[in-house]
């Protein structure tokens, strides 16, 4: 059985938990998951870190083998146990996703992150509100991209759902959520058709449920 190290509320905990569930395999019957990270420690136990000397969660075991860094995890996983071919695997599908996974990694989530954390992890009279409305605004114009992007194809890598969706996705859903929770601190959000559209797309045709319910928790 494979072991998932990583608490439920983690942005990239989250990304694996929703491919397992493409995939079709069972926490309890497939996998086991372990909280730790924040409050629920473990990450700094001799263990864990002779898994991931980083620290750092997800971490996964499956047999001998050890991953860590989220969106990996998520390229082995469809690659190793995607047994009912759920994802495309032709090369331009393949690689469109990996494109927008680099992005999410690279571009998106480090413009995002500083709002959310700094809204969610860090003590208010700490915040920097002009700099946490100005990544805001930063990724406000990346989703934009993205929107653009959508116009073309029902999902990132064409018009089948891939792994790809599933980290960009979980930026948006966070993006959203902030502005809702905290519209003041933001600004505006703009209305980006196209990104609306393939949201309620994966949310009518995946297991984004699978995560979604445990989102709503972490920007209050």
């Amino acid at each position: 059985m494979m072991r998932l190290w990583g608490r439920k509320s983690s942005i990239n905990v989250q990304k694996v938990l929703w491919c397992l569930a493409e995939l079709g395999l069972e926490e309890g019957k497939d996998f086991e998951q372990i909280d730790a990270g924040l409050h629920f420690g473990k990450n700094r136990t001799p263990e864990f870190l002779a898994l991931n000397p980083n620290g750092l969660v997800p971490t996964l075991e499956d047999g001998e083998l050890v991953l860590w860094e989220s969106n990996t995890i998520l390229r082995y996983l469809a690659h190793q146990h995607d047994q009912s071919k759920r994802f495309p695997t032709d090369i331009a599908s393949q690689y469109q996703s990996e494109k927008w996974m680099d992005w999410q990694v690279g571009t998106i989530w480090p413009t995002l992150r500083v709002a959310f954390l700094g809204l969610t992890r860090t003590p208010e009279n700490e915040r920097n509100y002009p700099g946490i409305q100005k990544a805001y605004e930063d990724t406000n114009q990346l989703m934009a991209l993205l929107d653009q992007q959508l116009a073309e194809h029902q999902y990132c890598s064409g018009n089948a759902f891939h792994i790809g969706d599933i980290p960009l996705a979980l930026c948006v859903n966070r993006w959203i959520l902030l502005n809702e929770a905290f519209p003041g601190q933001t600004g505006s959000r703009p209305t980006l058709h196209n990104i609306d559209a393939w949201m309620k797309r994966l949310k009518d045709g995946t297991h984004f449920s699978v995560v979604a319910e445990k989102e709503l928790n972490i920007v209050k």
